[in-house]
C-alpha cells in the first residue's frame, strides 16, 4: 500500500465535504471527521494511517449504514452495495460492510429470493418474479435454483390434490384408469416427469 495525498476538499453542504485523494478515491466526510484526521489539501497518509482511516473508521461507518438499511427491509447484496456507493463509500469499505453482514447472516441473497417468491407467487408470474430478482442483483444461479425448487414443490402439491380429488389409487388402478388420469393431468400443463412421479405406487404420499 503506497502513500496517498489529499487532492482537494470541497464543501457539499454546511456539514459535509467531498474529499478527493490523488489515487482517485472520493469520500464524503463531516467537518468533524476532517478535523479529527487533520485532513487538508496536500496532506499525505502513510500505510498505517490509511488502515486507520479506510478500514477502522470508514469501514465501520459503512457497516453501520448497511445495518441501518437492513433495519427497514431485507435487501440484496447488490442493493446494499449500490446504496453505499451513493453514500460515497470506497469499494474497500463497502467490502468490509458486506463481509460483516454475511458473517452474521444479516445478508443472504438465497433467503431473500426464497422469501420474495413465497410472497409474490400468487400475484406475479414466474417470469415477472425472475425479472424482479434480476433487477435487484440476485445471481442467475440463485434465481434459477429457487424458482425450480419452489415451483417444482408447488406443482407436486397441485398434482397431489388433483389425484386426491380424482380418488386415484396407484395400488388399484388398471392401465385404462392410469392413462385416463395421466392424460387429464397432462392437459393441465404439468410436467410429465412430475405427474409420473406422483402417480407411482411407491410415492411417499401414498405410503
Amino acid at each position: 500500500m503506497n502513500q496517498i495525498s489529499v487532492e482537494s476538499i470541497m464543501p457539499v453542504s454546511q456539514k459535509k465535504y467531498k474529499v478527493r485523494f490523488d489515487n482517485g478515491v472520493v469520500v464524503e466526510l463531516y467537518k468533524g471527521d476532517i478535523k479529527a484526521f487533520s485532513l487538508s489539501e496536500g496532506k499525505t497518509l502513510d500505510e498505517e494511517q490509511q488502515v486507520v482511516f479506510f478500514e477502522e473508521f470508514l469501514g465501520k461507518r459503512a457497516t453501520k449504514r448497511a445495518m441501518h438499511l437492513l433495519e427497514k427491509c431485507d435487501r440484496t447484496e447488490c442493493e446494499i452495495r449500490n446504496k453505499l456507493k451513493k453514500n460515497m463509500y470506497p469499494e474497500e469499505c463497502i467490502d468490509i460492510a458486506i463481509n460483516y453482514l454475511y458473517s452474521y447472516h444479516y445478508l443472504d441473497d438465497m433467503r431473500y429470493a426464497q422469501n420474495y417468491v413465497m410472497f409474490y407467487n400468487e400475484t406475479r408470474s414466474k417470469q415477472k418474479i425472475k425479472r424482479d430478482l434480476q433487477a435487484k442483483g440476485v445471481g442467475r444461479e440463485i434465481i434459477n435454483d429457487v424458482l425450480e425448487e419452489y415451483y417444482q414443490d408447488n406443482e407436486m402439491e397441485q398434482i397431489k390434490k388433483l389425484l386426491e380429488k380424482k380418488q386415484f389409487n396407484p395400488e388399484g388402478a388398471d392401465a385404462k384408469e392410469f392413462n385416463r388420469v395421466y392424460s387429464f393431468l397432462m392437459r393441465k400443463g404439468f410436467k410429465s416427469s412430475n405427474v409420473l412421479k406422483m402417480m407411482k405406487k411407491d410415492n411417499i404420499y401414498y405410503d
